[in-house]
């Protein structure tokens, strides 16, 4: 069977794809993240997903078959990224942007082997309630937003900020499994691995 390995730092994308049951090994791949002039929001993510599912195979010395997943999520806000904050106030004003309006959210998926990587980006709507400076800065106290991309977390705390959801809630959360699994699924890695070898 394949041996799947996971360029990515973040425990989200580890906790999603462990929760669909597929083994992996994860990879810390430091790519520069840094948009390029004129790019859009949808061609950022899958060239990021890209580039770590490259860079992380690249990495990999291994005598058996192997595959690299790589993913990347944006918050995108009248077609401008938010990516992680860089300080406190960052945070704080990408929560008041966000606030009482709906923004995109996209992740990108590639997965690569020696022959071929193949690559999708999945969008979805976010629309916020209205949040109030105190609650702001309460939750930058709170850390949680400090790592995530727009500065909030869908499956922590951030919570109470969501309204309405139309799209995917894993890929909100950093690794779309529906379209994950078919992914994986063209380079014969299924999910579900302990239930089928038992």
């Amino acid at each position: 069977m394949t041996l799947l390995y996971l360029a990515s730092g973040s425990p989200r994308r580890r906790e999603l794809l462990t929760q669909i049951g597929v083994p992996f090994t994860p990879l810390n791949v430091p790519i520069d993240e840094t948009p390029l002039p004129d790019e859009t929001a949808v061609a950022y993510v899958e060239r990021l997903a890209q580039a770590k599912a490259a860079a992380g195979l690249s990495s990999v010395q291994a005598h058996a078959p192997v595959a690299v997943l790589g993913a990347d999520t944006a918050v995108v806000l009248d077609g401008r990224i938010l990516g992680k904050p860089e300080s406190r106030e960052d945070a704080l004003a990408m929560l008041a942007a966000l606030s009482g309006r709906e923004h995109q959210v996209l992740t990108a998926v590639a997965v690569a082997d020696q022959q071929r990587c193949l690559s999708l980006c999945v969008a979805s709507q976010v629309r916020f309630r209205q949040i109030s400076r105190s609650e702001a800065q309460a939750y930058w106290a709170s850390g949680e937003p400090l790592d995530k991309a727009g500065s909030y977390a869908i499956q922590g705390l951030g919570a109470v900020f969501v309204q309405r959801l139309e799209g995917s809630y894993s890929a909100v959360v950093g690794l779309p499994l529906n379209e994950t699994a078919e992914l994986l699924a063209q380079f014969g890695i299924p999910c579900w691995q302990a239930l089928s070898a038992g």
